[in-house]
Parts: C-alpha cells; structure tokens; sequence
C-alpha cells in the first residue's frame, strides 16, 4: 500500500501527518519546537518542488508513506494522480490518499506563508510550530484512523 498525505505545499500539515504514521513523532504528547524541527521536509519545501511526491518512510505494516503538496489545485491533482497510476496499470486499491489541509488554523497558515513564501523563516516557522501544536492530537485522531482503515484492508 501506498499513502500519500497532502496539502498545499507539503511543507506542514501533509509533514506533520506523515511523521506520525511512520514514527517520527509521538502520539501521546505534543512533541517540542526541536523534535518538529529533526522532521524531513518540515517547513523545507520549495514552490518547485510542489507536485512532487516525497518518501517520508514505511510504517509498521509496510506501507509506504509520501507526502505531496498540491497547491489550491487538490482535487483536480488528485484527479489527474489517479488517472495516470490507473492508466499505468497500478491497482488503486493500493493508493490511499488523505487530505490533511483540513487540519492547519490560522496560525500555522501565517506562519508557512512568512517562512515559505516570503522566506522569514526565523518568525514564520515558530508560529507555524504553535499553530501545529496546538491542532496536535487533531493530527494523530487523522493518522489512527488512517491506520484503523489500512489495518482492515
């Protein structure tokens, strides 16, 4: 099975969720600024890369866990991802694809903005750090319930 989070940039929330399914990050407890910052992909992502699909690694199952980052344009990217993997000849029972934008306030929305878009990153990437913190466990319930669905498969 492959999994595919994404978002806008595949800078946070799609980074986020991906962390935590593949271990990176706990789901106990809201992990610290510098455990955020250890993460691959965390708020590193170029406007050029978007579209492109990252390995963040393999969870417990064996699955493979990507991140992609599909601008505003998500439903016609994903559209035009399964299109392709279909024409390809992949078996879409083995694509799942999960929408994690959902999951970003205010905060985290700003902050990427400053840090990715306008490259202030020493004041976008605290407020992005907050701003996921304090949506954390609303990241882990998406991920458990990704992995609740993967296990019945």
């Amino acid at each position: 099975m492959k999994i595919f989070y994404y978002c806008y940039g595949s800078a946070h929330s799609s980074v986020i969720a991906a962390a935590i399914h593949v271990g990176y990050l706990p789901k106990d407890r809201i992990p610290k600024d510098e455990e955020f910052l250890k993460i691959p992909y965390f708020d590193k992502t170029d406007n050029y890369e978007i579209g492109t699909p990252f390995l963040m690694g393999k969870d417990e199952y064996g699955n493979e866990v990507y991140i992609i980052g599909m601008t505003n344009e998500r439903e016609m990217i994903k559209k035009t991802i399964i299109s392709f993997l279909k024409e390809s000849g992949i078996d879409l029972n083995q694509i799942h694809m999960v929408d994690t934008l959902h999951l970003v306030n205010l905060k985290t929305k700003i902050g990427g903005l400053l840090s990715r878009r306008f490259k202030l990153v020493n004041v976008g990437r605290p407020l992005t750090i907050r701003g996921i913190q304090e949506k954390y466990f609303d990241f882990v319930n998406l991920v458990m319930k990704v992995k609740r669905r993967m296990s019945e498969n």
